[in-house]
């Protein structure tokens, strides 16, 4: 049996990047957007941020302007924020990082994931139906009654956020009730190492995926743990916060994403999630680009003085003079009042100037510091608030 999903997680880089452009010209003709010659050139095509979604839908509801065909569910997340959902095979791609997670078609599958008005629940179903696994519809909740569910029927995998498969497994001891989990593959959260120790120790295989309500499956892990690596049904771009800029392999940015999915093309849609791109590829054999998994959140809008100072405008301060890399303005507190410090990675140039430029473009004025090029932290944050609110 294949350690691979399917053939695409081991094609060539160049055979990836022609298959890829070919969707994505598609989808950019759905659009309404004209076809790009490489995708390096996905730089000068818009971001969509969701604020602007949710603005779209309320104007043109459900789905707002875009192209969405073959809707089979509606769903909603808070916002409120609608999505669609498909029944054609693996609609979501869920199903790739299952496999990953080495669930097969003889698993029964105890799916935790809320199958109520979110997509969540149907996003791993249809992973384990594109498999060929039989699925347990647990949703959430009910710890006693799906343990029993989980004894009696026999279930072998688990899928649902990390810590809730320690809760069944610790009901199932209180229970006297020995479990059949040896595979999981988890989201929704963070998969804490000594968890993941705690499942191992247990006999349970346990990687996580990440992915959104909008996007599906952006990234799984394989067995390998060394990041994460890209699902083949999409483009990751990992930029700066608050523009469409690609920062170079390595640094931390915000996790922008298009879809190939042709019955929702989500082009450029910025997650607001920090990860950063990692060189060469797995061990494990799939070649596709990996990320570092997820490493906080990209808004970093913070009010200084009464003032909003959001990541768009740091950018914007950066944009204004060629000689600076990089802007981090940092808030802080001097007995009652806020402060505000500005630092600029810059080789050598006029604080003077920058200090003009900061309070044109911030609205605010604060201290400027002209710091060396490399100096400031490799974090995705353009916005640090160092005030304490306990």
């Amino acid at each position: 049996m294949s350690q691979f999903y399917d053939e695409l997680e081991t094609r060539s880089a160049d055979q990836r990047a022609a298959d890829q452009l070919a969707a994505l010209n598609t989808q950019l003709e759905k659009n309404g957007l004209g076809a790009i010659g490489d995708l390096s050139e996905m730089s000068s095509l818009p971001v969509l941020r969701k604020s602007e979604l949710g603005a779209q839908q309320k104007a043109t509801p459900p789905f707002g302007s875009l192209p969405v065909s073959n809707v089979a569910h509606y769903f909603q997340s808070p916002g409120p924020i609608y999505e669609p959902g498909g029944i054609s095979r693996d609609w979501w791609r869920s199903g790739r990082a299952m496999y990953a997670a080495g669930i097969r078609a003889e698993d029964i599958v105890q799916n935790c994931f809320s199958y109520h008005l979110t997509p969540a629940g149907m996003m791993f179903e249809s992973g384990a139906r594109a498999i060929g696994c039989a699925v347990l519809p647990a949703g959430t909740g009910q710890t006693e009654l799906q343990v029993q569910a989980a004894h009696d029927i026999g279930v072998t995998a688990y899928t649902g956020t990390p810590d809730y498969l320690k809760i069944i497994l610790d009901k199932a001891d209180a229970m006297g009730l020995k479990l059949k989990f040896a595979r999981a593959a988890v989201g929704g959260g963070a998969l804490f190492p000594s968890l993941r120790q705690e499942y191992a120790d247990r006999g349970i295989q346990c990687l996580q995926g990440y992915g959104t309500a909008d996007l599906g499956s952006i990234a799984y892990e394989s067995p390998a743990m060394e990041g994460m690596i890209v699902d083949e049904g999409v483009i990751v771009e990992i930029v700066t916060p608050g523009t469409g800029t690609p920062v170079a392999p390595g640094e931390v940015g915000e996790v922008v994403v298009t879809t190939l999915n042709p019955d929702y093309p989500l082009i450029r849609f910025a997650t607001g999630d920090l990860s950063a791109m990692m060189e060469g590829v797995s061990p494990c054999g799939r070649t596709n680009m990996r990320i570092k998994g997820w490493m906080g959140r990209a808004d970093q809008t913070t009010k200084i003085k009464g003032m909003f100072v959001r990541p768009e405008q740091v950018a914007a301060l950066v944009a204004k003079h060629d000689e600076i890399a990089k802007a981090r303005v940092i808030a802080g507190r001097d007995g009652e009042m806020d402060t505000m410090t500005v630092q600029i990675e810059a080789e050598g140039g006029d604080s003077v100037a920058y200090a003009k430029t900061v309070a044109e473009v911030l609205k605010l004025k604060g201290q400027i510091e002209v710091v060396a090029r490399g100096s400031l932290p490799n974090d995705g944050k353009v916005i640090e608030d160092t005030r304490s609110y306990d």
